[in-house]
């Protein structure tokens, strides 16, 4: 190593340890050198870059040998000199990288989360949840002591506030709840869980993953720590805030948006990390005195011989199930005659359940559904499932939950359901070897060519301020194609305003089109001038998006 190259190596490790010199000042320094030193300060000044891309040390040293060319050319230095620089230009650029890398990662704070929860196997904390009203008024709503590990099982206790000394915990197998005003302890299906606390790490970790943006806003102390505040932008809702442990790299505060003169911020007031939760937190005993309430009439049987025998079929099984999932269970209940088939994923922990049964009733779908086929049958498609109905109001308490998606679908006399906490696309797996078939979403309306006969103008400056309602919890029928149907073509028939009952059923409205973008309601009935009406999201295209009629076509007089 030459005198110049030690120098640089020598001026990167001072930078690396908090030090430096005034390199300006150095009369014995080149004007290179002088230059180097000031790139290397720069870089090093970085702070939260974007992660560089592979060949981001190539750039950075051509960028570099191009400006030393430059000069040699044009103050005619000797080619001895220009290879020198060049070299030192490369060491520093090495340097750097090896130096800077992991800092890139580490500053980016996304990054960060997820590798810091990679080494959680679980983790014990207590909650404070306090809400601000609209004139700054803060109030204590609860405290609530958690346990939660990777494989989803938790122990949860209130500890004050409405929910003060009410347990629940679900530990994979049963998921129950100790009740100990009403004496009671309530048993429910394990999975699917809809019931999850509101702040849970894992979760917020994907969420903020999977947002539009994020970006450090400010720094703060929560809780006696040192956090970075992240405003996360999410693909459906309002913005809100994420304070990060600066040292844990892990979330410790949530503040939502307010809505409706309201704000909710949750706190980890204390937090420690563990190998697992307690055994004797995750183990059922009915305390003494207390009567149990089984929601959970499922039989656990230890084969599909066994479950035919109990339910008077036999039930079909998927012969060819994706890769890393295995059956957990087999569980009939018993006074629907409706069997249940659990798998898991072996590596994530996500699971899948098929639900199938007999019906000889006619096949009824959500409103709220996308719609699709099974081997040429109408299939339901809800994620998150708002509305149960058919099967799967018989095999659990499923609505509402919005980390459950589900497919299901009638063929001859049973009615099927797949559902997990997992993609469509996985669960298409298990549907069409199920099935034996293929499984198709619906088109959208312009593969179908159907365009309203009048078409009608759609503001966009209304229709998003109409979004950001729903978003704040105001006028959840927006979401529903057939209640919105149901107001527009009432609208049309009394144009001065609706008093009463609407002047068109539910019951005369149909959807014979959605594929969660696009819909078309059939309109039946005497009183009706509207045949169809074609609906559309035309702010947002998911699950929390508004619908908006775009057109129509009038009832044919002829």
């Amino acid at each position: 190593m030459n005198h110049d190259e030690k120098k640089i190596s020598d001026y990167i490790d001072s930078l690396n340890k908090g030090k430096g010199y005034d390199e300006q000042q150095s009369t014995d320094n080149s004007k290179e050198l002088q230059e180097l030193f000031h790139v290397a300060r720069k870089v090093h000044s970085l702070k939260e870059p974007d992660m560089p891309e592979k060949d981001f040390p190539k750039k950075i040293i051509r960028n570099i040998e191009s400006k030393l060319e430059e000069k040699k050319s044009t103050k005619k230095r000797k080619r001895v000199l220009f290879n020198s620089v060049a070299s030192i230009a490369a060491i520093l650029v090495i340097a750097i990288m090896v130096n800077f890398i992991p800092s890139f990662e580490k500053n980016n704070v996304i990054y960060a989360m997820e590798q810091a929860y990679k080494e959680v196997e679980a983790y014990h904390g207590f909650l404070k949840i306090v809400e601000t009203s609209g004139n700054g008024k803060k109030t204590t709503q609860s405290k609530i002591e958690v346990w939660i590990d990777k494989e989803g099982h938790y122990y949860m206790k209130g500890l004050e506030g409405a929910q003060k000394d009410l347990v629940t915990v679900n530990n994979g197998e049963k998921k129950w709840q100790i009740r100990p005003e009403e004496k009671q302890v309530h048993v429910f299906p394990a999975f699917p869980d809809g019931y999850k606390f509101m702040f849970e790490l894992g979760n917020e970790i994907e969420d903020a993953k999977n947002a539009l943006s994020t970006e450090v806003i400010g720094e703060d102390v929560i809780a006696g720590r040192d956090t970075y505040i992240l405003e996360v932008s999410p693909k459906g809702g309002t913005p809100y805030k994420l304070w990060i442990d600066q040292e844990t790299k892990l979330p410790l505060q949530k503040e939502n948006a307010m809505q409706k003169a309201i704000q909710y911020t949750i706190t980890y007031t204390d937090i420690e990390f563990n190998n697992d939760i307690p055994e004797e937190l995750t183990v059922y005993k009915l305390p003494d005195g207390f009567d149990e309430v089984n929601e959970n009439s499922e039989q656990l049987v230890n084969s599909v011989e066994e479950a035919k025998e109990i339910i008077g079929f036999m039930p079909k099984i998927p012969q060819d199930i994706p890769t890393g999932y295995i059956q957990d269970r087999i569980g009939i209940i018993t006074s629907k005659k409706i069997v249940k088939f659990h798998y898991v994923d072996q590596e994530t922990g996500k699971k899948i359940l098929i639900v199938q049964g007999k019906s000889d009733s006619k096949f009824k779908y959500s409103s709220t559904a996308i719609l699709g086929k099974v081997n040429g049958n109408i299939a339901e498609i809800q994620s998150p499932i708002f509305e149960n109905v058919g099967i799967l109001r018989g095999s659990g308490l499923y609505e509402g939950m919005t980390n459950i998606t589900s497919i299901r679908w009638k063929e001859a006399d049973f009615e099927y359901a797949v559902l997990g906490d997992t993609s469509i696309e996985e669960l298409t797996l298990f549907v069409e070897d199920l099935s034996d078939g293929e499984f198709k979403v619906s088109p959208s309306n312009e593969e179908y060519l159907n365009i309203p006969q009048v078409e009608i103008p759609v503001d966009l400056e209304v229709e998003e301020a109409t979004q950001r309602s729903v978003d704040s919890g105001s006028s959840p029928w927006k979401l529903d194609p057939v209640y919105v149907v149901q107001v527009f073509i009432s609208l049309e028939i009394s144009p001065e305003g609706i008093t009463g009952e609407y002047p068109i059923k539910k019951e005369d409205l149909k959807i014979i089109q959605n594929n969660g973008k696009d819909a078309i309601v059939e309109v039946s009935g005497d009183v009706t001038p509207i045949e169809k009406v074609y609906l559309q999201k035309v702010v947002r295209q998911d699950a929390t998006g508004i619908w908006t009629v775009i057109g129509y076509d009038p009832v044919d007089e002829k």
